[in-house]
C-alpha cells in the first residue's frame, strides 16, 4: 500500500478540525464556530474557525492550514536542510474557557515535507489546568497514554517527558501546566512506518474532543468568585509567556510568514501580570503553583 500524499494528509486533517468543531459546540451547548478562510502568497492557506458566543468556552480556535513555497532561509539554518520547497499542513487547538475551574487545552498535529524527500509529523496534546485537578490530571494522562500504547509502548514515556521539557516556562522555573504529550521530527522509513505514524497523529486528534468535552461538562459548573478569576488572569498571563517566548509553532508561522491573526488566535481574552504576586500558603492556587514541575506521574499521583 502506498503512503499517502501531502495532499491527502491535508484532506484528512480537514475532516479532523470539521469532526472537533462539530464535537465542541456540541459540548458547549451554545457557542458556534465563525470560519475565516485565508490564503497566503506565497502559497496555499487555510481556514480558521474562532469559537464565538460560547456557555463553556470564553474564547478558543481550531485552525487548519496547509502551506508551501520555498523553505525560509532561517529555518534551513536551524534546522540544517539543504534548500528546496517545502508544505506544511495540520490542525492547530487553543481553548480558553470562562470557568478558572476548567483548564486551557492546546492540541496540533502536523506533516512537513520537502521536494528532496525530507518529511516528518509532529504533534502533541496538553493540559494548562488553572487549578490542578488530581482527578482530572489523572483522567487526561491516563486516556493520552491509551492513544500512544496503541502505536508503540515507549511512546507514553518518551512523548511525556519531551512534553515537561518543551512545555516549560524557562525564565519562571515552572511547566505550563500538567503536561501531556509532544513529538517531532518522527520520519518513516517505510509505507506501512509512515501509515503507522499518520494514524497515531490522527487518534491523537480525534482524542482531543474526547477529552475535553468530558472536563467541560464536569467542570463548568462549579461555583467560583473574583478570586479565582484574578488567578486565572494570571495564570493565562504565564500562557502568554510561554507562547511568544518559547513555543516553536509561533515562531514557525512567523518566520513562514504566516497569517498574524491565526497563529496569535492561542492568546486569552484577558490576561494579568502581577508583580511578585505570592499565593497564600495553603491555598488552592498554592497547591497548582506547588506542582508545575516535570516529571510528575500525574496518572498515580500521591500527596
Amino acid at each position: 500500500m502506498a503512503r499517502k500524499s501531502k495532499e491527502e494528509i491535508s484532506k484528512i486533517y480537514q475532516g479532523i478540525q470539521d469532526l472537533i468543531c462539530n464535537q465542541l459546540e456540541i459540548g458547549d451547548g451554545k457557542g458556534k464556530f465563525l470560519e475565516d478562510k485565508w490564503e497566503r502568497p506565497e502559497g496555499g492557506g487555510g481556514r480558521t474557525r474562532i469559537f464565538q458566543g460560547g456557555e463553556i468556552i470564553e474564547k478558543g480556535g481550531v485552525a487548519f492550514s496547509a502551506v508551501h513555497g520555498p523553505t525560509p532561509t532561517k529555518i534551513l539554518e536551524k534546522l540544517k536542510l539543504e534548500k528546496a520547497n517545502f508544505y506544511a499542513t495540520g490542525v492547530s487547538i487553543v481553548l480558553h474557557p470562562k470557568n478558572p475551574m476548567v483548564p486551557i487545552i492546546h492540541m496540533n498535529i502536523r506533516y512537513f515535507e520537502m521536494d528532496n524527500g525530507v518529511h516528518w509529523f509532529g504533534g502533541g496534546i496538553d493540559l494548562t489546568p488553572h487549578y490542578i485537578n488530581l482527578e482530572d490530571a489523572s483522567y487526561f494522562h491516563s486516556e493520552v497514554k491509551k492513544v500512544c500504547d496503541e502505536f508503540n509502548q515507549d511512546a507514553y514515556p518518551t512523548y511525556k517527558k519531551w512534553a515537561d521539557d518543551y512545555f516549560f516556562i524557562k525564565h519562571r522555573n515552572e511547566t505550563r501546566g500538567i503536561g501531556g504529550i509532544f513529538y517531532d521530527h518522527l520520519r518513516a522509513s517505510s509505507d506501512q512506518e509512515f501509515e503507522d505514524i499518520l494514524n497515531f497523529s490522527l487518534n491523537v486528534g480525534k482524542l482531543f474532543p474526547k477529552v475535553y468535552t468530558h472536563l467541560m461538562k464536569k467542570n463548568h459548573q462549579i461555583p467560583y468568585g473574583p478570586n479565582e478569576v484574578a488567578w486565572q488572569k494570571l495564570r493565562r498571563g504565564r500562557y502568554v509567556e510561554f507562547n511568544l517566548v518559547w513555543d516553536a509553532g509561533t515562531k514557525f508561522g512567523l518566520d513562514t510568514n504566516g497569517r498574524t491573526e491565526s497563529i496569535l488566535m492561542s492568546m486569552p481574552p484577558e490576561a494579568s501580570w502581577e508583580y511578585m504576586h505570592q499565593p497564600e500558603i495553603g491555598s488552592e492556587e498554592s497547591f497548582t503553583l506547588k506542582h508545575l514541575n516535570k516529571g510528575v506521574d500525574w496518572i498515580n499521583f500521591s500527596l
